[in-house]
């Protein structure tokens, strides 16, 4: 698997870019990380117990803390600092981004969302990310 070479939390935009040493480099906005949380609070302790996270859109990261030389633990906006994101669990975000993101939004729509009123209790839906060229902001990052 490939490397990371450069890692940057853009806060503003809410995306963390990362690249790799393929030459590959994805954009992922927090509310993906945030839903796609590798943590058994996300993920359940086996197949079919994943929790459907609501109201994810305008979480934020309020801080990266690097774990080893393997992965990051971000911590959000919203509390949730138990999901340990390896380098190859982020490449994977990256290159399926927008197949899970269309796996979300009809988990969301299956949970309750209308599409004639674009609303449902509690439920936030935002666009799909979009995958997007890099470049540092400077709003803070970590080098790998």
């Amino acid at each position: 698997m490939p490397h990371p070479t450069e890692l940057t939390v853009h806060q503003k935009s809410r995306v963390l870019d990362v690249a790799y040493d393929d030459g590959s480099a994805f954009s992922l906005p927090f509310e993906y990380l945030r839903v796609y949380s590798p943590s058994a609070e996300v993920k359940g302790h086996g197949p079919g117990q994943e929790v459907l996270q609501l109201g994810k859109r305008e979480v934020g990261i309020a801080d990266v803390e690097q774990v080893g030389n393997y992965a990051i633990k971000p911590t959000f906006s919203d509390g949730h600092d138990s999901g340990i994101f390896s380098w190859d669990y982020l490449y994977e975000l990256g290159r399926s981004q927008e197949s899970l993101w269309k796996q979300y939004v009809a988990r969301l729509q299956a949970a309750g969302y209308d599409e004639e009123s674009g609303r449902a209790p509690g439920i936030q839906l935002a666009a799909a990310p979009k995958k997007s060229g890099g470049g540092g902001c400077g709003s803070g990052s970590c080098g790998c």
